[in-house]
């Protein structure tokens, strides 16, 4: 079966080489049973290509079951996937069969897998190793023959680096690896969704097409789509509903985009990247861990100082002379009349913790204020998921 079939078959629209590339892929890959790890950003479409794996495997007549990992709690996710034994926990009433049980013999597509619990990932696995798992309080061996595809919008390196994620794991995963390109890379086939998904939205809502003018064509490719295939469906339904006349000029289509009518930081565009609080924050983890690690320089400059000790070139690198004993000496006496208190180190980094964490409580309650107060909505802002933010929301007691 051909690219071109595949895309017909799935209603996959474009024409970019990489997604073309990652259909082959899919194809060839079908018929075995390889685990596969389906990458890209969020809202790119890579929902499709589990779907494609197991329509064209020998697994298509058996079940397909999707499990977004980052919508389920933390607390249930190890019996919603392995199911559990009655009484195993506070509400467990009856024996329940988990996915990997229930679809034994088929596909489970794990998306969002990145944001599994590492408990619930040596689960998985145990699976993808010798196909066991347990029950939820069952001390019982239970086999299952399942084909496991997952999904990921995290950098799986720096997940790794940082112990969210197992390294075992991922390599058990990534036996093959395919990736799904931004929409801000496929500028020839922006315009070709945006008349797709517009005809679609025309059929839905009895009404004639929207259709765009040059300029606004432009525009439009020139856009940066943080939220890639998602939010240009968003966009061609908008101005289908709402706009009366339907041919939509550029001036038209810039109230539709966010870096246009509203001076929230949700994006910057042109050839910068959407504004991304995840990337904020990390970036001032970093700023402060520099901050300490050169505190801790001071520090140690200090002790020696107004220790007894003698100086060396390795202790005092900027002030260390052969012919300056004199300054030496000048330094030490001025150090000791200043009384260094090593406790305002630890000041000044727990005021500087503090100050991100008031920052990023200051975060989430705009976007839940912002949101009214939709969990949903606000964890999608904040670029992080629903559990996440359940889970900062009890941490500061918001």
């Amino acid at each position: 079966m051909n690219v071109q079939t595949i895309k017909q078959r799935f209603s996959i629209v474009g024409n970019d080489p990489v997604l073309n590339r990652s259909i082959e892929k899919a194809v060839r890959v079908a018929p075995t049973d390889i685990s596969v790890l389906v990458s890209g950003e969020s809202g790119v479409g890579k929902e499709s290509i589990p779907k494609i794996i197991h329509s064209l495997s020998h697994r298509k007549h058996a079940k397909y079951i999707a499990v977004n990992c980052g919508a389920i709690p933390e607390g249930t996710i190890d019996s919603e996937l392995f199911g559990h034994e009655k009484g195993s926990f506070t509400g467990a009433t009856a024996n329940r069969s988990g996915y990997f049980e229930v679809a034994d013999g088929g596909t489970i597509f794990l998306d969002e897998v990145g944001e599994l619990p590492l408990t619930t990932q040596v689960r998985l696995l145990r699976v993808l190793e010798n196909g066991e798992f347990l029950k939820v309080g069952s001390s019982k061996v239970q086999k299952t023959d399942i084909r496991v595809v997952a999904a990921t919008n995290l950098n799986m390196e720096k997940a790794i680096k940082s112990g969210k994620f197992r390294e075992d794991l991922f390599y058990r995963l990534s036996t093959i690896e395919i990736n799904i390109p931004p929409l801000r890379e496929r500028k020839e086939d922006i315009h070709l969704l945006f008349r797709k998904f517009a005809a679609d939205f025309a059929q839905k809502y009895n009404m004639p097409t929207v259709r765009l003018t040059v300029d606004a064509v432009q525009l439009l490719n020139r856009y940066n789509f943080p939220g890639n295939i998602r939010q240009l469906r968003n966009i061609a339904e908008q101005l289908s509903v709402i706009e009366t006349e339907r041919t939509i000029n550029s001036t038209t289509l810039k109230e539709y985009l966010p870096h246009y009518n509203s001076q929230l930081p949700s994006l910057i565009s042109g050839q910068s990247s959407e504004f991304d609080y995840k990337a904020e924050r990390e970036m001032m983890y970093n700023v402060i861990l520099e901050m300490r690690k050169e505190l801790d320089e001071v520090k140690n400059l200090t002790r020696s100082l107004l220790s007894d000790e003698p100086f060396s070139k390795q202790t005092l690198p900027n002030i260390y002379s052969d012919n300056t004993e004199r300054e030496e000496n000048h330094y030490i006496e001025v150090s000791k009349k200043a009384e260094i208190d090593e406790s305002s180190y630890d000041e000044i980094i727990i005021e500087e913790q503090l100050t991100l964490e008031d920052q990023e409580i200051k975060m989430i309650k705009k976007s839940l204020e912002k949101n009214q107060g939709k969990r949903k909505l606000a964890a999608k802002e904040l670029g992080i998921s629903e559990r996440t933010l359940y889970r900062k929301i009890k941490q500061y007691d918001l």
